[in-house]
């Protein structure tokens, strides 16, 4: 290999754009406005606890001062324990209120982005999802919203009890003492610069960590869906190399984050020190002279610990915050993403009943940075027509299904249904009228029963039995383990090839489109097999527009008329017989190839 070539563990995701802290907060409060409900009360609950933890050192004070020195009042003391102990009870129960009226409203605040996010996910073109990992999307609405999530429950009520908690004891210790606040003041203010431009530092590592932790789950999928591929080929060796260097990228990342947040936490418990010293040094000048009591300095002090403990604090809450800013900002760049197929929704059109017919009007196509696939392609299959379209590998005859079935849009042109312009017509209509079976079949972990019963919820088991009759496949059914009930695992990997295909064409068949696409849909068919569907296909393609992207010329046998595609142009079109008249032409030589390896 090359020096200048690069091995798949190295690829990185896109740098996402940058957004200054505050701004991606915002943006990403914005998109949870369910975090404001409730929002006074949460407050309210908060304040009480705040205050209740201030009101311990100055008890504390009551009755040192009032009840032990110059004389032990029993009365007083038992008088401050009282309070004091009132005031945990009441302190405790708002600090449980508060945090759960918190963890609510941040699940479902956040299993609302969630949603918003794989929807939006799954409504991106097939073109935006095949330019990124799919792990990294599935990162972006599992482990990045986790992050969030985990910041909102924890850091998120720490950093408001604390900040809260950093005023109140301020203003306590500055009735106390403005001279022992000012020492404490003093000693954090570098501190808190120092940690500031740490915090910078640490919202770039964390924007790292989550890219890696991306690329990570993204190799874990790939090395897990192609454990089969891995094993045939004897590259697990060169898999686990693969797997072991992103698990490094991630641990880097991840090692170079927390060493910044272990220096910046390190800053803080030197300020914390010298906090302490100080105050312990001038209280005991200011005794001695008489401007403070032995009370009051110990209430000082321990009204020192409360404010170094949010110090402390924030320093880890702030790293949460960089991390779940991270995360944040990976989904709002998802978000950001507007779909370049988009659902026209309450402005669009149904499309007309019955079957449709189509229209391909100087269409052009072609991948982002590649050349064009189909070339001003002019195009018009009446309704009820059975076509085969067909071409060599790469032709472009796959591009005409995904433009018909409007999982993507031409890049020049219109495809029209019966007159419809396909991106004016609603998602709802479309996918209700027109159904491809892709070549590849895939099915859901579920039963075969449920999997076509997908297309159509309310089918009984006597239906769908009834289904695969019409189809021909009532023996094949009857073969399964436990028929209908039969479960098909992940990706239907409990199933053949060919037997996946078979359920996926059941699939259609009850979905009753005006429109079947089929993409190559019984090229992992075996040739027995291939022929019984194709009898039953008959049946099932009469009366509806049906256009078959075939591989096996047999399908082309069976259409009304074929379509020939070369190099993205058609180049002959006419029924089967016509075409291999000419033992010259394109279709002719395909149909002679196919002949040929099928003997």
């Amino acid at each position: 290999m090359s020096a200048t070539t690069v091995e798949p563990e190295q690829r990185e995701e896109p740098q996402e754009r940058s957004e200054t802290t505050w701004r991606t907060l915002r943006r990403g409060l914005a998109l949870s406005p369910e975090l404001r409900t409730g929002l006074a009360g949460t407050l309210a609950l908060a304040l009480v606890y705040m205050v209740g933890r201030v009101a311990v050192p100055v008890a504390v004070q009551r009755g040192i001062d009032g009840g032990i020195v110059g004389g032990l009042d029993l009365a007083v003391v038992w008088r401050v324990v009282a309070i004091t102990a009132a005031v945990l009870v009441i302190t405790t129960g708002c600090g449980y209120l508060m945090m759960r009226r918190l963890f609510t409203v941040s699940e479902t605040a956040l299993a609302n982005v969630r949603t918003r996010a794989f929807r939006h996910v799954h409504d991106l073109s097939m073109l935006h999802q095949q330019s990124e990992r799919r792990g990294s999307l599935v990162s972006r609405v599992t482990s990045d919203v986790d992050q969030i999530t985990q910041f909102l429950q924890w850091g998120g009520v720490i950093l408001l009890v604390n900040l809260g908690q950093l005023v109140v004891t301020t203003a306590v210790m500055l009735a106390y003492s403005w001279q022992l606040t000012l020492v404490v003041l003093v000693a954090f203010a570098p501190a808190v610069l120092v940690i500031r431009q740490l915090q910078r530092r640490l919202g770039a590592a964390y924007g790292v960590v989550r890219q890696r932790t991306g690329t990570l789950l993204g190799t874990i999928a790939e090395s897990v869906v192609g454990a089969p591929v891995i094993r045939a080929y004897g590259i697990a060796g060169r898999t686990a190399r693969r797997l072991d260097t992103a698990i490094e990228g991630q641990r880097h990342a991840q090692q170079r984050a927390i060493r910044i947040s272990i220096l910046g936490s390190s800053v803080g418990e030197l300020a914390a020190g010298l906090a302490l010293a100080g105050v312990v040094v001038l209280g005991v000048l200011l005794g001695v002279d008489g401007s403070l009591s032995i009370g009051q300095l110990t209430a000082f002090l321990f009204l020192v610990t409360l404010f170094i403990q949010p110090v402390q604090i924030a320093t880890e809450v702030l790293n949460e915050a960089q991390n779940a800013i991270a995360g944040w900002r990976r989904v709002l760049d998802v978000l950001d993403v507007a779909p370049d197929v988009a659902d026209p929704g309450e402005q669009g059109r149904e499309l007309p009943p019955g079957p449709l017919d189509i229209r391909f009007a100087g269409v052009t196509f072609a991948y982002p940075g590649g050349p064009p696939v189909l070339h001003d392609v002019t195009l018009d299959i009446p309704a009820k027509s059975r076509v085969a379209v067909v071409g060599e590998t790469g032709s472009g005859k796959t591009t005409f299904a995904k433009l018909l079935t409007r999982l993507m849009d031409p890049t020049d042109g219109q495809v029209l249904l019966s007159g419809v312009p396909l991106d004016r017509v609603r998602f709802d209509s479309l996918r209700a009228r027109v159904v491809m079976v892709p070549q590849d079949g895939f099915l859901f972990d579920a039963t075969v029963g449920d999997n076509v019963r997908f297309a159509r919820p309310e089918l009984t088991d006597a239906e769908l039995t009834a289904a695969f009759t019409e189809l021909g496949l009532a023996d094949w059914l009857d073969g399964l383990p436990s028929g209908l009930a039969t479960a098909v695992g992940e990706r239907g990997e409990s199933l053949s090839v060919g037997e996946r295909q078979l359920v996926a064409l059941a699939r259609a068949y009850v979905a009753d489109p005006d429109l079947l696409v089929l993409d190559e849909a019984t090229s992992a068919v075996d040739p027995a097999t291939e022929v019984r569907l194709q009898r039953t296909l008959d049946a099932v393609t009469r009366g509806r527009t049906t256009l078959a992207i075939a591989h096996r010329l047999s399908t082309a046998q069976a259409a009304d008329e074929v379509i020939v595609v070369d190099r993205g142009r058609i180049v002959q079109r006419g029924p089967h017989d016509e075409l291999v008249r000419d033992p010259e032409s394109v279709y002719a030589l395909l149909y002679a190839s196919w002949l040929e390896q099928t003997r």
